[in-house]
């Protein structure tokens, strides 16, 4: 009996992790590694949710493996922590566990306030704003991760935006342009006041601009974004936050 023990203890410590780490017990595609760590997944079973499609299957068409009903990702919460299983996936944290860090704080909680969920300590992770004026969008995001994404309108050619790296330096719920005599709502300033990033202007007679607009290089120079986007990006972004302009 002992000779058998050490024989199937030599055997595992003689295996390669390289193979340990490639072993897929359930057949479902995704190794025994990654279901335990990365998806949260069964390694010992090839359907979790028991919904009839296999864990790959539902992860490579964007579903979760944790809900037998149809529900992608981005949509679905496995562990009630107020972040999605597509960001829980972004941000590397545990989907089945509401505390990843075992801090006192939701994943979602601290993703909200900027903190790291993978970390204990008090530590804050970068934001930052990027815009392509090529594809006229922009993208803001939390250290790595890339929060959201969303169409623009960047300056014209008579009027182009800015590109290089500023900061925004101020931030004015309902700004007022005197030079082109409109309301910029959510004016988020970059360059102090040079230019800036707010929603979509109105004039004064209470029209205001088109969603069509989006999109295209319309704007006399500041990034214009729609209503909701910005401001829900004016309320995310602090003073200070970096701006990517390309």
């Amino acid at each position: 009996m002992k000779k058998i023990l050490f024989i199937l203890v030599f055997c595992f410590l003689a295996t390669p992790l390289s193979v340990l780490a490639s072993a897929d017990t359930d057949g479902d595609g995704i190794n025994d590694k990654d279901e335990q760590e990365v998806y949260f997944t069964d390694p010992l079973k090839a359907d979790t949710d028991g919904d009839g499609h296999n864990d790959k299957e539902e992860l490579t068409n964007g579903y979760s493996p944790h809900n037998p009903k149809p529900v992608k990702l981005e949509d679905n919460d496995a562990d009630n922590d107020g972040l999605s299983d597509r960001m829980e996936l972004n941000f590397h944290t545990n989907l089945l566990n509401p505390d990843t860090d075992g801090d006192g704080y939701k994943d979602g909680e601290e993703i909200d306030n900027g903190y790291n969920p993978l970390s204990q300590e008090k530590e804050k992770l970068k934001k930052r704003i990027e815009i392509n004026t090529t594809k006229q969008e922009l993208s803001y995001w939390l250290g790595t991760v890339r929060m959201d994404i969303f169409k623009i309108s960047s300056g014209k050619i008579s009027t182009p935006t800015p590109k290089g790296r500023f900061v925004v330096d101020g931030k004015v719920p309902k700004a007022w342009s005197g030079n082109y005599g409109l309301w910029m709502p959510w004016f988020m300033s970059l360059k102090k006041g040079l230019f800036g990033i707010h929603e979509l202007p109105v004039w004064p007679n209470g029209y205001r601009e088109g969603e069509n607009h989006l999109g295209t290089a319309v704007s006399h120079g500041c990034i214009r974004l729609g209503v909701g986007p910005a401001e829900k990006l004016y309320n995310w972004t602090p003073i200070g936050t970096e701006v990517i302009i390309n």
